[in-house]
């Protein structure tokens, strides 16, 4: 089933087109990247679908609604700039939220305290927002994002402010959401966990798509491979194979991005005659690597 079509939005401010003839689809239980550099029309999107701003043109439905307001409380939205009343308790709080999706005051109550000591913030529960820390806060509010068990659920930069520990329990919590049928809108400038985490990417760059579709697939599309070597020695095979279109080395570890039709065997074997090599990795590009070449591409960029 889809629960979200966006079909040819446009929207433009004044003489600034924000975003131009935007067109996809988000199938139930997918976790689906929106991504592109800053500026590129990701927020306003967002605020599209979220019903915030109206496009000039096109169409969006929601679980089959053109208005989002109809599908309102099958919608969590953590914003990237989050916005909490620092004086209200956090359990009031939460209610509050709650309420707001149409949740009973006892179903919330109930909820609340077990994403509360889900997230390991059980003992906040009557303290003032303003005595939490960043990371925190951040946790409240995403459990008010994901308090009513949203069908779509738009997540922009949710692991921002969280140390190493709880952005593993937010991610956890995500899978289980997707694997339950919730449909999650990505939104992030940290590849490495949109790489870990999508199934499909949209990047989109002045308002305009420039690459969609399953992230496998897009890796395979690309048709190199890129070699990543530790060793210890002598270094020059990076300077005399042929095999080597360019390389990044940090010494004793080099990432290297073979020639269209660059040989690793033949590579490893010069590197061998030179350097003993402690780890030799065949890899496909990385989503961070076709982040950058596609967005220079489409800035008329000069490719290396």
């Amino acid at each position: 089933m889809k629960v979200l079509e966006v079909n040819k939005i446009n929207k433009a401010f004044g003489n600034f087109k924000a975003v131009d003839e935007i067109s996809f689809a988000l199938e139930e239980g997918t976790i689906w990247g929106l991504l592109g550099p800053n500026g590129a029309g990701k927020t306003t999107t967002i605020r599209m679908i979220m019903n915030i701003i109206v496009p000039d043109s096109g169409e969006i439905r929601i679980l089959g609604h053109k208005n989002s307001n109809s599908a309102t409380d099958h919608i969590g939205y953590l914003p990237e700039e989050r916005g909490l009343y620092r004086k209200m308790k956090v359990g009031e709080l939460l209610i509050f939220l709650g309420k707001l999706k149409s949740m009973s005051r006892s179903a919330a109550m109930k909820k609340i305290d077990y994403w509360l000591e889900r997230l390991e913030i059980k003992e906040w529960k009557t303290k003032k927002l303003e005595e939490l820390s960043k990371g925190m806060q951040q946790k409240v509010q995403f459990i008010g994002t994901i308090l009513h068990d949203p069908k779509l659920l738009i997540l922009d930069e949710p692991f921002g402010g969280l140390d190493p520990i709880n952005t593993n329990i937010v991610k956890d919590i995500m899978l289980e959401m997707k694997e339950t049928g919730t449909s999650i809108i990505f939104s992030t400038h940290q590849m490495e966990s949109a790489e870990k985490l999508c199934e499909e990417i949209f990047l989109i760059d002045k308002g305009k798509q420039v690459l969609a579709g399953n992230l496998g697939q897009i890796k395979q599309s690309y048709g190199r491979l890129n070699i990543h070597i530790e060793y210890d020695g002598n270094d020059s095979f990076l300077e005399t194979s042929s095999e080597i279109k360019k390389y990044n080395n940090y010494g004793g570890y080099v990432e290297i991005q073979l020639n269209e039709n660059g040989d690793s065997q033949k590579l490893l074997s010069e590197a061998m005659k030179v350097a003993r090599i402690r780890k030799f990795e065949i890899k496909e590009p990385s989503l961070n690597e076709i982040f950058i070449e596609t967005i220079n591409r489409s800035k008329g960029g000069v490719q290396e």
